[in-house]
C-alpha cells in the first residue's frame, strides 16, 4: 500500500525523494512495504555494492537486511523527519507513518536510525567527517 499522493521527484541536494502531492495528517499511514528478507552473509555481500545504502538491518540480532519493495528505499534522512518507519519481523514489511502533519509539495523523510528525532550521526556522516 503506498498512497496515491506520493511520487518520486529529483532534489536540490539527495538525488531523488519521496514528495506528496496533497496534504497528509499527522498518523497517516504513509506505506506499508513487503522486505526481502537476506541473510547475514548474502548482507556482507551486499555491504560491498551500491545497493548497501538502500537495504535496511533486520531481524532480532540486527544481522541480517532486507530490501523493501515500493518507494521505501527511496526515503531520504533528516535528524527530526517528518516519517517514520516500523520494522515488522512477523509480517515482513515495513510501514511509513507521518510524525506530523506534511503539506502539499513537502518532501517525506524518516530518520535512518530508526525513530523520527534520533540525533546520532548516521554512517554516511561519520564516513564524510560531518
Amino acid at each position: 500500500m503506498i498512497l496515491p499522493c506520493l511520487i518520486i521527484a529529483p532534489t536540490a541536494t539527495m538525488g531523488r525523494g519521496v514528495f506528496t502531492t496533497e496534504n497528509i495528517e499527522a498518523g497517516t499511514l504513509i506505506e506499508v512495504s513487503p522486505v526481502i528478507v537476506m541473510s547475514a552473509a548474502e548482507r556482507k555481500l551486499l555491504d560491498q555494492t551500491l545497493l548497501h545504502d538502500y537495504i535496511f538491518e533486520w531481524g532480532e540480532k540486527r544481522d541480517q537486511c532486507c530490501m523493501a519493495l515500493g518507494y521505501v528505499p527511496v526515503y531520504n534522512h533528516a535528524y527530526e523527519s517528518n516519517c517514520e518507519y516500523e520494522t515488522d519481523f512477523d509480517f515482513g514489511q515495513i510501514r511509513i507513518t507521518a510524525v506530523r502533519s506534511i503539506g502539499v509539495g513537502e518532501e517525506l523523510f524518516i530518520n535512518y536510525n530508526g525513530e523520527w528525532n534520533d540525533s546520532r550521526q548516521v554512517w554516511f556522516h561519520r564516513e564524510a567527517g560531518k
